[in-house]
């Protein structure tokens, strides 16, 4: 019985230790289990640029297709982009609002982020300044983009995505840190068109 008394105990001390470590983790950098599930489904996007399907050429894309690659320098992100938000495509990177124009076509394109879990690549929008630059590299084209600000918003409040009188895209994620309260909203006005970056060999 002691045994028996020993080994439970040992499990629960590891099991605790383990708890401790993953929340640590999660509010010093982002969930871990959740992180290496992304880079796994990152890899797979990727690979699906390397010859997308004629309806990503087309700009066509259905939800769960890799749309291309968002790249923010200020706060290191270099993410494939998905088609869709839902739960599932949001496991895989960052995803494309479906509703809103793609990026690089007229009006507001629209894409969201988490910030603790599955890679947590808008973990850090907040920090985002005016003039910071935005990249967003998709089959038929490279799109750059210049922050103008950014705003916080209730989750319900979808006035964020009306027309304005240039093309802009708009960042979205849950806001503050391990809450899905509000949204932090970053707004960006396109600045250049450039024809799809050569990818190396």
């Amino acid at each position: 019985m002691r045994a028996v008394l020993r080994f439970l105990a040992s499990v629960l001390i590891v099991s605790g230790v383990l708890l401790i470590g993953d929340a640590a983790a999660t509010l010093l950098w982002q969930e871990p289990v959740s992180a290496v599930v992304a880079q796994r489904q990152q890899s797979k996007l990727e690979q699906a640029l390397v010859d997308p399907p004629p309806r990503v050429l087309r700009k066509k894309p259905l939800p769960g297709d890799a749309i291309g690659r968002i790249e923010i320098p200020a706060i290191g992100v270099e993410d494939y982009v998905v088609e869709g938000t839902d739960t599932d495509n949001l496991r895989k990177g960052p995803g494309h609002y479906p509703e809103t124009p793609l990026p690089g076509e007229r009006g507001t394109a629209a894409i969201a982020g988490h910030r603790t879990t599955y890679g947590a690549p808008f973990r850090h929008v907040d920090e985002l300044k005016r003039g910071q630059v935005i990249k967003i590299d998709l089959p038929y084209g490279r799109y750059v983009y210049r922050v103008e600000r950014v705003k916080i918003v209730d989750d319900s409040d979808f006035s964020v995505l009306r027309k304005v009188r240039y093309d802009r895209l708009m960042l979205s994620a849950c806001h503050p840190l391990y809450s899905a309260a509000q949204r932090i909203i970053v707004f960006a006005r396109l600045v250049r068109r450039a024809a799809p970056r050569v990818r190396q060999t």
